[in-house]
């Protein structure tokens, strides 16, 4: 069997490369199982307090693997319904879940699920070849994986719908001018980037990025009333931290903090 998902802890940092290069990374049963299985090692390991994921090869994530669902015409209509409720939506409820910091670090392609994988990790980093497809169009299909409701929160309705019904490719740096991505930067400094950033959160109060990231996550959803009870409830948790001790301890004594994460 392919080792479709490789994964690497170093210094609080978890890399999760996708494996797959010469099917573009994409998806099948298997990558899927490794990479949730990836995904939950790193959420319960207190070591790993960011965690970065790419592809190897020349693409990031081509979406789902299509020699899976070359049919016939004699052949019964699947189900892609179930491959969504089994697969799909528990990686990216399962991305959502995980009170640390994830990098999306996109090289070459990103499309369909591929792409939508991406944006629902809290930061995108890509490379300047790198580009963003929606491509469910181009099979008469329902952009999935969160798609319809995370790229309209990200560009807007206008720009979304124009992606999601033409399947048009989207370079990265449109798609960091557009609002789409936190940064684009040249292909060669792609991973030295996007681990450096991961170095840094990983000396960071993991426990209260997890906090804001629940709270980000619940924004678009709440009344302001809803909202300010959550940031209250919240803040409540972070100030009960020893990292929010040591914060202010270190402030105090001019020097800076040494966070254990917890």
């Amino acid at each position: 069997m392919e080792n479709s998902v490789l994964t690497i802890i170093e210094n609080g940092v978890c890399l999760i490369s996708l494996n797959r290069p010469k099917q573009l990374n994409s998806f099948n049963p298997e990558m899927h199982q490794a990479l949730m299985s990836a995904l939950k090692n790193a959420n319960r390991n207190d070591e790993v307090r960011s965690i970065v994921i790419t592809g190897t090869g020349r693409a990031f994530c081509a979406g789902q693997d299509l020699n899976d669902r070359n049919i016939s015409a004699d052949q019964a209509r699947p189900d892609l319904g179930e491959s969504i409720e089994k697969f799909y939506n528990p990686l990216i409820n399962m991305l959502v879940a995980i009170n640390k910091p994830i990098i999306a670090a996109v090289n070459g392609v990103a499309a369909g699920a591929g792409a939508n994988l991406a944006l629902a990790c809290d930061i995108v980093i890509a490379g300047k070849s790198a580009s963003f497809i929606q491509a469910f169009c181009k099979l008469g299909l329902v952009p999935d994986s969160g798609g319809t409701w995370t790229l309209p929160r990200l560009i807007g309705p206008a720009r979304a719908k124009a992606l999601m019904l033409l399947g048009n490719k989207l370079p990265a740096q449109q798609a960091k001018e557009w609002g789409m991505i936190w940064e684009c930067v040249e292909d060669d400094q792609l991973m030295s980037e996007a681990m450096t950033l991961a170095d840094h959160l990983a000396t960071q109060p993991t426990t209260g990025l997890g906090y804001i990231k629940r709270a980000l996550n619940h924004s678009s959803d709440n009344t302001l009333s809803e909202q300010l009870e959550l940031e209250r409830d919240l803040q409540r948790l972070a100030g009960r931290t020893d990292d929010y001790r040591e914060g202010v301890t270190a402030f105090f004594e001019k020097r800076q903090p040494v966070f254990k994460g917890k």
